[in-house]
């Protein structure tokens, strides 16, 4: 091993382990790698931001937006409602939510087809009674498998085809990954259907939807302003001011015996009778501050709580929020205080702990108030899901018809080679922007941008393990261990290793990472790169063991009331099935 190589390994391992600790954000790890192998001299200097260039890079923040148009137009919710009589049946309800989930991810990025279908499939186990525990999981795993069928399905694809035109000139073609990607995704489908959902614990099959977690009626309070109280003559922004994160005033009685909303600034006069929203421990006390007093009927229902103007929204942190290791604090301040945090949930029980004291985590289920005229951009603005019921429209279906014409050619055009893919769903973008389809505000709002960080400073980092030849040692590595077993063997060990890596960190990284060690194998061997970037390739987007191995996993943890060791249960079969499936496929279809 020459110093070149030690030094690449031991950047390449110090990434994988502050990946795996999961203490720093991804594309920040990734960055610090690209800074280290420019200092060490294995990559130059001038050529350390060429991979924010790459095709690669531009591919997967064009489909991220153009998820997002078509998310607009409403396709999707319109299919998926279309389906919904077909749900009766356990088993046939999973097939419909996963499978036109997986259809949807083959086209579009696959956290995009979740989050469409993720308040279709909660509205669905409402209407059915069907604990949300036993649809979600397929239903993440369904979007997980839809992006295995096609080049855009999935960024572990964009970078194996980018990387096959590295090195051969010509990339993989959009339907290359489907002879492969169809008939697994189809059994993993038919698996989680038929068998998997049967591996959830019993006791998250109990677990009610989101709507049912908040028992509200436990915090509100009605109370009087009394003639001596301090507040009188203050404004209601000075009262939610003072008495902290833990209370909110849902809003005041009108003479007519209706409630509204009172705004920040409008003056608290003696006799006003308010509806607040406080833990009882904290109720107390503050009625004995304030100069309050009980009055009145608490309400039986939430919806009792709404005025005219305001609504009550349940909603799940993505990921990607902007409030991840937030306060409430935080979120009534990027909401313009225009969103009251009412209760959070997390792994399907209600926070206890005071509101002021929660961090939001990716997953977590959030019930609040907010105007109904601003909190559908808010929450988007936010990365928030909106939930059913009272959740927000999710698209525009008078535009399915111009957005799928526009996608259709858009693919055509790259299909028959008339334009890069990257140049085609940039002008798709255009036409979409043009067409009103996608607003211009929300044109950048929906770019993965620790992605789009981690790709570009990755690519680079990858460039240097093969310039000092460190992915031939590992590949002879490989070699040596096999030596003698048969080649289907050797992709099998391949994709296992591709397959837990994966299910650790990010599945971009892991396909970066295990790409030039794919086509050092097969170059060791003789033989053809092709069925070895492909074993990659399926192997990087199946992470199914954790929440954290992918997007998806994450978003559905919270509203179905998943523990972090629930999918593994049924992941792990289903990985199997995967490697067994696969392996045939891919020597089938991609000759040695």
């Amino acid at each position: 091993m020459t110093t070149d190589q030690a030094i690449a390994f031991a950047i390449l391992g110090a990434s994988l382990g502050l990946f795996i600790w999961g203490r720093w954000r991804y594309d920040l790890i990734a960055v610090a790698a690209l800074v280290a192998v420019t200092l060490a001299g294995l990559v130059p200097a001038g050529d350390a931001l060429d991979g924010f260039g790459h095709p690669a890079v531009i591919t997967v923040a064009a489909v991220l937006v153009i998820s997002q148009a078509l998310n607009h137009s409403g396709i999707v919710d319109v299919i998926s409602r279309k389906l919904a009589p077909f749900t009766e049946n356990l088993a046939m309800h999973i097939i419909v939510m996963s499978g036109v989930c997986a259809i949807a991810s083959a086209f579009m990025n696959n956290v995009g087809a979740i989050a469409i279908m993720l308040p279709v499939a909660l509205a669905s186990c409402a209407e059915r009674d069907r604990p949300p525990a036993l649809v979600l999981m397929p239903l993440a795993f369904g979007s997980i498998l839809g992006g295995l069928m096609t080049l855009i399905g999935t960024p572990p694809n964009i970078i194996i085809a980018a990387f096959r035109a590295d090195l051969t000139g010509q990339p993989f073609g959009m339907f290359d990954f489907s002879p492969v990607g169809g008939p697994v995704a189809l059994m993993g489908v038919i698996f989680t259907a038929v068998i998997g959902w049967r591996l959830v614990p019993r006791e998250r099959s109990g677990h009610k939807s989101p709507d049912q977690l908040f028992q509200i009626e436990e915090y509100i309070t009605e109370v009087r302003i009394k003639p001596d109280s301090p507040l009188i003559g203050q404004r209601y922004g000075d009262l939610e001011r003072e008495a902290g994160e833990d209370v909110v005033v849902a809003g005041r009685l009108r003479v007519d015996g209706k409630m509204r909303k009172p705004a920040r600034r409008e003056i608290i006069r003696d006799g006003d009778v308010i509806i607040l929203k406080a833990d009882p421990t904290d109720l107390k006390p503050m009625m004995d501050q304030f100069g309050l007093e009980l009055h009145g009927k608490i309400p039986q229902k939430l919806e009792e709580l709404e005025p005219d103007n305001i609504k009550i929204y349940e909603a799940v942190v993505s990921p990607e929020s902007r409030i991840i290791q937030r306060s409430p604090a935080y979120l009534r301040r990027r909401s313009g205080y225009t969103l009251h945090l009412l209760a959070v949930a997390r792994a399907g029980e209600p926070i206890r702990k005071r509101i002021k004291d929660v961090i939001f985590r990716p997953g977590d289920v959030l019930l609040m108030q907010g105007d109904q005229e601003s909190a559908g951009e808010t929450l988007a603005e936010l990365n928030l899901l909106p939930l059913p019921e009272r959740g927000l429209k999710l698209g525009a279906p008078q535009k399915i018809i111009p957005a799928l014409s526009i996608f259709v050619l858009a693919i055509i055009l790259s299909a028959f080679g008339v334009l890069p893919i990257a140049v085609a769903f940039m002008g798709a973008i255009i036409a979409y922007i043009v067409t009103g389809i996608l607003p211009t505000r929300e044109l950048y709002t929906h770019i993965d941008w620790p992605i789009i960080v981690l790709l570009g400073a990755m690519i680079p980092v990858g460039q240097a393990l093969q310039n000092t030849g460190a992915t031939d040692l590992i590949a002879g590595n490989i070699v040596g261990i096999t030596s003698g077993l048969p080649v289907w063997a050797v992709l099998g060990l391949l994709m296992v290793v591709t397959m837990t890596l994966s299910d650790l960190i990010n599945n971009a990284a892991t396909a970066l990472i295990m790409a030039p060690i794919g086509a050092a194998v097969a170059m060791t061997l003789n033989l053809s790169i092709d069925p070895f970037l492909m074993t990659v390739a399926i192997g990087a987007s199946c992470a199914f063991l954790t929440p954290i191995g992918h997007q998806s996993n994450t978003l559905v943890m919270g509203p179905a009331g998943y523990h972090f060791g629930d999918y593994w249960r049924m992941g792990l079969p289903l990985e199997i099935l995967i490697v067994i499936v696969s392996i045939p496929l891919i020597l089938w279809a991609w000759p040695l």
